[in-house]
């Protein structure tokens, strides 16, 4: 299928990034699963080659396109593995709060290194009491003077272990009512005093994507960290979260697409009585289904991204999508594991290791039921 919002261009960079992606990452991505990490060298060769923060603008020194190439980016990088999310959230989720609120000072002074990979980004939302309802979260930045302080706890948080800054979700009004009006966002660097990295949380999946818990111990930072203004952590939260999910709707697709190429491929080579088990009416009938609503994903998907380029409200059908093709890729991928026999439970074969990572789709990035919850009310219920 033709893709809406893509050009020749657009495959020549793809055509690009899958070359240097096959010799820069696919021989290794199974020990970067193994040991739990993706190496920072990985992240300077990504920045080197300007796949790190594309639509940063070049005088920052990235290469200020549109969100066309993180598609592409995102799409080749699932190919590889889930486990490379983190680099996804870097590009498209972090980046573009500091894009939109953050001062000059703070542009200049951070967006050089993202897009070298000196610099890795994280966002700290999630709270051992907080996922889903972000008003809900406890920690809390105190105003000291030209400082804040904070004080609190994160977990769940991709590349919290690689991370050399953090967004952090805090409130910064405890008291304020309705509560998300005492939200704000502030910038933590690595090594600042009080600030501690806690666990590599051990996962079911997406073993090479570092998520660990963070602490904040009487942290104090420059109150120039504060992105935008206080009190409209919320809002800015709010305003980035449509593209947000759709990255991970692009994930969910891409995972699905490439999870049923490798099936129809193994199916015409396996063999069981006497026969290649792409011949048996079951194998046939299963994947035709699975194709089909792959499909419709995709062309559902492709007219999305080209509305959400276009700068279009599109929460409503962004939450359809995120939780319809987060629900559709766990299908795919359970009915390739069944086609695959006793060898798609072996870890050799990719669709054990997709079997363990799609899970967690439909439940990061507000879990399937919160976008339920949008869509009901967007329709006015």
């Amino acid at each position: 299928m033709k893709h809406l919002y893509l050009t020749e261009e657009h495959e020549m960079f793809r055509t690009a990034l899958r070359k240097f992606l096959e010799k820069e990452a696919v021989p290794y991505f199974d020990q970067w699963e193994r040991e739990h990490r993706v190496p920072r060298e990985f992240w300077r060769k990504l920045g080197a080659q300007g796949y790190l923060g594309p639509s940063v603008p070049e005088e920052y020194g990235g290469a200020g396109v549109d969100f066309s190439y993180s598609v592409v980016i995102g799409e080749e990088l699932e190919r590889v593995g889930s486990g490379l999310t983190g680099i996804g959230l870097h590009n498209d989720i972090v980046l573009p709060y500091l894009l939109s609120y953050g001062s000059e000072a703070q542009k200049k002074k951070w967006l050089p290194g993202c897009v070298t990979g000196d610099i890795i980004t994280a966002i700290a939302m999630t709270e051992p009491g907080a996922g889903s309802d972000l008003a809900g979260v406890r920690t809390t930045a105190v105003r000291d003077g030209d400082t804040y302080i904070l004080n609190g706890q994160k977990t769940f948080i991709t590349n919290g272990i690689a991370s050399d800054l953090v967004l952090v979700v805090c409130k910064t009004d405890p008291h304020a009512n309705p509560p998300h009006r005492g939200m704000s966002l502030i910038w933590v660097e690595r090594g600042t005093p009080g600030f501690e990295r806690g666990r590599q949380l051990e996962k079911v999946g997406q073993h090479s994507q570092d998520t660990a818990e963070l602490f904040f111990d009487n942290c104090r930072v420059p109150a120039s960290n504060l992105l935008g203004e206080e009190g409209k952590g919320f809002q800015y939260l709010t305003e980035k979260l449509q593209q947000e999910r759709l990255v991970v709707a692009i994930a969910a697709q891409t995972s699905a697409e490439e999870t049923l190429k490798e099936t129809i491929a193994y199916v015409k080579q396996r063999k069981a009585f006497g026969q290649p088990i792409s011949k048996f009416q079951n194998t046939r009938f299963t994947i035709a289904e699975l194709a089909t609503k792959i499909e419709l994903g995709r062309a559902f998907l492709d007219q999305l991204i080209a509305r959400h380029i276009a700068g279009e409200d599109v929460v409503m059908q962004v939450s359809m999508a995120k939780y319809w093709h987060t629900d559709m890729v766990k299908e795919v991928v359970a009915a390739c594991m069944q086609l695959h026999g006793g060898y798609g439970y072996m870890e050799e074969y990719k669709v054990a290791r997709r079997y363990r990572d799609v899970p967690v789709m439909s439940i990061y990035a507000g879990t399937n039921e919160i976008m339920k919850t949008i869509i009901a009310k967007s329709l006015g219920l």
